[in-house]
This record gives structure tokens, sequence and C-alpha cells, in this order.
């Protein structure tokens, strides 16, 4: 049986390690026109965390919806796969509390961003299988 999860145990190893290299940033504020479902750079800090965790909790209502996304890149590597994760985080208001969103970008020969780069990143939100867990992630991204 498949079991529904958002990263959580992923996301907390992210998150240990943000917290521990002192990543936690605030989000930049440039954007770029172009068509998006929610565009989380023109929503406060509270909004976009409300969003995010909307998102992680409720991911069918976003499927296949175009987010436009900033906040701190950091990466993740999952030594029992060998496969690597590239995050978009965002904080809340009091910048206590962090969320963020992979994003797999469209080029497979694009260069990812360095860990603690402000970055805007605008995709697909989908949700996949890795293993027994469902996870989500903006697909065919772009960074602007």
């Amino acid at each position: 049986m498949k079991t529904k999860c958002s990263r959580k145990a992923k996301a907390a190893l992210l998150l240990m390690f943000i917290s521990a290299t002192g990543l936690l940033a605030g989000c930049s504020t440039g954007t770029k026109k172009s068509p998006v479902d929610i565009d989380l750079t023109k929503m406060s800090a509270t909004m976009v965390y409300s969003e995010v965790f909307a998102m992680m909790y409720s991911s069918e209502d976003y499927i296949g919806k175009t987010i436009r996304m900033d906040g701190i890149a950091a990466s993740y590597h999952d030594s029992l796969t060998g496969s690597d994760y590239y995050n978009c985080i965002v904080e809340d208001a009091t910048a206590c509390c962090s969320q963020g969103i992979e994003f797999q970008l469209a080029d497979e020969d694009a260069e990812y961003p360095p860990d603690g780069k402000e970055i805007i990143v605008e995709g697909t939100f989908n949700t996949y299988i890795d293993g027994e867990y469902e996870f989500v992630a903006l697909q065919d991204a772009k960074l602007l």
C-alpha cells in the first residue's frame, strides 16, 4: 500500500541542515511576467507559509497548477539512494519556521543554484512516488 507523505523525513533532515548552517535569510522580491496560477512572490510571509503548508497537506488541490515562489535554495543528498533533491525554502513572518518545496528543473543540463542562494523558481505542481511514499515537487521548473 502506498503511503502519502510530504517528505517529512527528508524535510526534517533538510531543516536541520539549514538551521545548522544559518541559511535562513530573507526572500527576494523580483518577479518576471508569465502566466501563473499561484504567485507566492506577491504574498506576505504569513500567506506564503500558509499556502505552502496547504500545498504539502492538500496536494491533490494543486496538481497541474503553475506555481511561482521565491526563497532560499537548499539541497539534500540521500546517501542511501544517491539521489539529490533541490528545494526552495520559505520562512514564516517571524522567521522561526520554514517550509520548502522540491523543484526539478526542466533543462536536464541546467545547473542547480548553490545552497543559500536567493532564488525565484516557477514550475508545475505535481506529485510523484518514491519507494512507498508520495512527494510533491515543482516539475519542469525554471529559475527566473
